[in-house]
């Protein structure tokens, strides 16, 4: 997508104006000191970079004029919020700000609606998550959040998985010289191609090799589609282990293929 040979929001991109590093700093410190004027040309002056940004989201349901509004809302709260003496360009102070207003948009406006309760839990699951790792020095597990939170392991899983971000078609996979690889590129019907039947054979061959439990986990993740919470309930071990055997089987696969 060329957004910059196109107009958004009333704006012609190909006519977006680029401010040099002292230009910007020298407006910087005109907006720290209260120029209106100034911040204005701030914002006029970075908008190429709210536009490179929103490229990134290509291919996603939301409108092109959604996403630039909303990259710019990120712009210029990074605008209001930055602070010369901390010693970093103010593109690099900016660009994670844009980023995270464009997700939380995306996020709020999903189609696939999740429930308030379900939405604050893995919140306070994300929260716990990142303090629990600070204290235990390693990354915590599903069953330690839940047991700093008081829930079911089942119920953190499930509500860590409501609020994953859906992966687009047209996320690129792979990018070399321009050219790239999406994920909608590498759908396929199995039945209908000819290489289908020689991945099977070698998957059940790479398989042959791996324990009894393995092949169980790797069968109930992949061929049935369950949880790791769903597996390690049904066979009786942790989601931890689950999750440790699973990656262990995988790496035994892809070598065996």
């Amino acid at each position: 997508m060329y957004y910059n040979k196109v107009e958004l929001c009333g704006v012609n991109t190909s006519k977006l104006k680029t401010l040099t590093s002292e230009e910007k700093n020298d407006l910087l410190s005109k907006v720290k000191k209260g120029d209106k004027e100034a911040r204005t040309k701030l914002i006029d002056g970075n908008l190429r970079l709210v536009l490179s940004i929103i490229q990134r989201f290509a291919g996603r349901s939301s409108d092109a004029d959604d996403l630039f509004q909303v990259g710019c809302i990120g712009l210029i709260k990074a605008i209001d919020n930055f602070d010369m003496d901390i010693g970093v360009k103010f593109s690099t102070y900016a660009v994670p700000m844009i980023i995270g207003e464009i997700r939380r948009y995306l996020r709020d406006n999903n189609m696939l609606r999740v429930s308030r309760g379900t939405r604050d839990l893995a919140y306070r699951a994300l929260n716990a998550k990142e303090s629990l790792s600070k204290t235990m020095l390693r990354e915590p597990t599903v069953e330690d959040i839940a047991k700093e939170l008081g829930e079911e392991p089942r119920a953190v899983t499930e509500a860590l998985e409501a609020i994953m971000e859906p992966v687009s078609l047209y996320d690129p996979v792979y990018s070399e010289g321009g050219d790239s690889i999406y994920i909608m590129d590498q759908i396929r019907d199995e039945e209908c191609n000819d290489e289908g039947w020689l991945e099977n054979i070698a998957i059940a061959e790479a398989m042959k090799k791996l324990s009894d439990r393995e092949k169980s986990i790797i069968t109930m993740r992949f061929y049935k589609g369950k949880t790791q919470m769903e597996i390690a309930d049904e066979i009786g071990i942790s989601q931890a282990q689950v999750s440790r055997i699973e990656k262990s089987a995988l790496e035994r696969i892809r070598k065996g293929m």
